[in-house]
Order: C-alpha cells, then structure tokens, then sequence
C-alpha cells in the first residue's frame, strides 16, 4: 500500500470541515486574530498584535519556493514515497523533505504543517507568539496553556467533548491531523481522526498521514500506535474511529463542556 495519499489540489490542508469552527474556540482578549489566504493556502493566525502584512509577505514567499521547486522538480508534487534530500532546495522544501524521509510518505503530505510552521516561525522572529493554523494542522508557539477541542466528524461521539491540553513550557508545537472520513483530502485509512503532536508541524503532518493510512479497523489501530512510538520526535499520538480510542506518548486528554 502507499505510504501518502496524493493531494487534490497543490496545496490542500489536511482535515479540513469547511465551517472551521474550531478558530472561535481560540480568540482571546488582548490577541488579534486573522486570516491570510492565497489561492489554496489560507491560513488562521492569532498573535500579540496586527501582523497580517507580514503573515501575508510569508506565506507568497513559501508558494513561491513550492511553485518554483515543483515547476524544476515535478516528481516532487506526486511523490508517494520519500525523495533524497536536496541542500539547494528552499527552507520549506527542505523541512518537507526531512519529514517525509522521516515517516516514510512523498513530501507532500508535510505541506499544510510546513507552511504554518514557515510563517509562524517569521511571526516568531517579530516577537510575536502565535498560533497558525492551516486545514486543521497547527503550529503552536504561544507562553500560555491552551486546550484544542478534537473534532472527528459529526458524527464521532469524541468531537468536542475531548479536548488535548498543550503546556507553554512544551512549546513550539506542530499538532496535525489526517483523517479518512472528514475532509476532501485523500486518505488509505478509515480513522475519524489521527491528531499527532510533534516538535515539528512538517513532521506532524506527515506522520499523520502514514499512521491514517493504517488504521483500517480498532486491530490495526494499536499497529499505528506502535508504529507511532518507532517514529523519531514523535511526542503524541491520538487515534479516534467510530466508538474506539487508542493514544500514545506525552499527551494529556481533557474532558469538555457539552
């Protein structure tokens, strides 16, 4: 079986629901909070104070290199398997090609994280913190504790009624995630939600993707969650289908307000 699941569209954020909710979950008084979009990119930002401008300079930046690489190189946009690491590729391509190499799956399947992790790290360099989220993959760079609702779908009695609690001192974060039931993006698997938290959001997003592509039935779960703890960096995994749950690593799960 392949290891990635071929994006529709060049860059088509994983998990994403359409109404994105989940971005009202994390306003808060005092931050500023706003959208950046270009072609298929959009991203939700919160941070200290207006940046959208330099949000906005970021994310045509990191297109530009993806557009330009995959214009030189198009196996790079098709590929299902890791490529060899390129030093003369652009920061993004790079960070994209590590993750992939890592997990096992074609760059692609890092690009939502890669890009919100390349744009947070430029809010970072503003001293600003952050949250950038893109298709439901985020990257978490604030000096508070915060809690992430999960949603797996309508219809999994685990979206919003468990959340993940993220500590300050735990930070930067990537949390990503694939699923095979929510969403337009391509996935082998049948998971409602595969959440993995890494110190990397590229790394995070491609290590979703190759533990969504397994989990077809509750036995193959626990095979992904045992692949989880094989992968380097890895520090969380949460795996939700139908009724079942299964989680690996330093994560801490919070009940919610129904």
């Amino acid at each position: 079986m392949p290891n990635s699941a071929e994006p529709r569209g060049l860059f088509h954020g994983l998990a994403r629901t359409g109404e994105r909710f989940y971005r009202e979950h994390h306003r808060r008084a005092g931050w500023v909070t706003f959208r950046v979009q270009y072609q298929e990119t959009d991203l939700w930002i919160r941070a200290e104070r207006d940046l959208q401008q330099v949000a906005q300079d970021a994310v045509l930046t990191c297109r530009r290199h993806l557009d330009q690489y995959i214009a030189r190189h198009p196996a790079f946009l098709h590929a299902l398997q890791p490529l060899p690491e390129d030093y003369d590729a652009p920061p993004v391509v790079r960070e994209m090609l590590r993750a992939a190499r890592v997990t096992g799956v074609g760059p692609m399947a890092a690009v939502a994280g890669a890009i919100a992790q390349t744009v947070g790290l430029r809010l970072r360099a503003q001293g600003s913190g952050t949250i950038v989220e893109n298709g439901g993959d985020c990257y978490l760079d604030v000096i508070e504790d915060i809690t992430m609702a999960v949603y797996a779908g309508p219809r999994s009695p685990f979206t919003n009624r468990l959340g993940l609690r993220f500590c300050a001192t735990d930070m930067p974060l990537g949390v990503c995630t694939s699923s095979g039931t929510v969403g337009h993006s391509l996935s082998f698997g049948r998971a409602d939600a595969v959440t993995v938290v890494a110190g990397s959001a590229a790394l995070a997003d491609a290590a979703a993707t190759r533990l969504g592509n397994l989990v077809q039935n509750p036995k193959t779960m626990a095979e992904a969650l045992q692949l989880a703890a094989e992968i380097p960096e890895l520090q969380g995994v949460l795996i939700l289908l139908d009724d079942h749950l299964g989680a690996w690593g330093n994560l801490e799960l919070m009940p919610l307000e129904s």
